[in-house]
């Protein structure tokens, strides 16, 4: 990290993912952002990876970028593997190379869903999907590089842009459609915003922190909304703070009834004590940093405006 005589250059990949296009408006206190897209930098081209990485020695990698389509992933695993393995593991080699933290993020899906209760950090691996093996193979990489590192694993991340759950839903209910939405599958809604939020201050702390402070706080941490919810609750909240003056209902169906290509697991749910105790990070809980998102999206206050 950067002294106060030189602040530090942060290299933030996937700059127009969900997470990164928040992440570009939080790191700027913390340094000088250089913030590049796929053309810039694509993780599935290792000579590339390698060539910006020395050419801007940033103080800081911040990997946003990431194979996220899972049903996709099962038919097309090595793109899967390039993006969520291999290029991560070329970062932590340059990473621990030029002496550079690399925060990456990672996912709910490490974890088969088997648990009763929320998952810990250290609770072992065994992913359902390929998406998920994908993950589990670039954390592995990232820890076995030597590198200082900050993996954050996050889930059911939406945004006010982008593809996900969150504008689907709103999507589909202004065109009319039947919303019938899995009931038994669990997790924490997380809203961008709040893990860019939450990033920004775990590295400010991770820059104030002298040597062997930073050694103990790298690793792996937790990054989701507080609370749990189900696909449906997610979904009957979208609705109950959307603007539609008549709202559809949304009809509870089991995961079984969903046809999907993959399976998912059953409870995503994730502590994030660690990221509390380590960093005195407490998440929004997910139904307030839902309310807020939509409260920054006009056209789902006003639909049809």
């Amino acid at each position: 990290m950067a002294t106060a005589h030189a602040p530090a250059l942060i290299l933030l990949i996937g700059r127009n993912g969900q997470i990164g296009r928040e992440l570009a408006g939080k790191l700027g206190d913390l340094g000088r952002v250089v913030a590049l897209d796929r053309q810039d930098l694509d993780l599935e081209n290792p000579d590339q990876i390698r060539r910006v990485l020395r050419d801007t020695s940033p103080q800081v990698i911040v990997n946003a970028a990431g194979y996220t389509a899972v049903d996709r992933a099962e038919q097309d695993e090595t793109t899967c593997m390039r993006v969520n393995a291999h290029g991560p593991a070329i970062l932590a080699e340059e990473a621990f190379r030029l002496g550079s933290l690399l925060v990456h993020y990672s996912t709910d899906y490490v974890f088969d869903g088997a648990k009763a209760g929320p998952y810990l950090e250290s609770d072992r691996l065994h992913p359902l999907n390929v998406y998920g093996k994908s993950k589990q193979v670039g954390e592995e990489a990232i820890n076995a590089s030597g590198c200082d590192h900050l993996i954050l694993r996050t889930s059911w991340v939406y945004a006010a842009h982008g593809r996900n759950f969150l504008r689907s839903i709103l999507s589909r209910a202004a065109a009319g459609e039947q919303l019938r939405v899995v009931a038994d599958q669990f997790g924490a809604p997380t809203w961008a915003a709040s893990i860019a939020g939450a990033t920004a201050s775990v590295l400010a702390q991770f820059a104030a922190s002298d040597t062997a402070t930073r050694a103990s706080l790298a690793g792996i941490y937790h990054m989701t909304a507080s609370g749990e919810t189900s696909w449906h609750g997610f979904a009957k909240a979208i609705m109950e703070f959307s603007a539609f003056e008549r709202k559809p209902v949304v009809h509870a169906i089991p995961g079984s009834a969903y046809p999907a290509v993959t399976s998912r697991p059953r409870n995503s749910v994730l502590s994030n004590a660690k990221l509390r105790e380590c960093f005195g990070i407490v998440m929004p809980g997910w139904r307030e940093a839902l309310d807020r998102c939509m409260g920054e999206m006009t056209v789902s206050r006003n639909p049809g405006k």
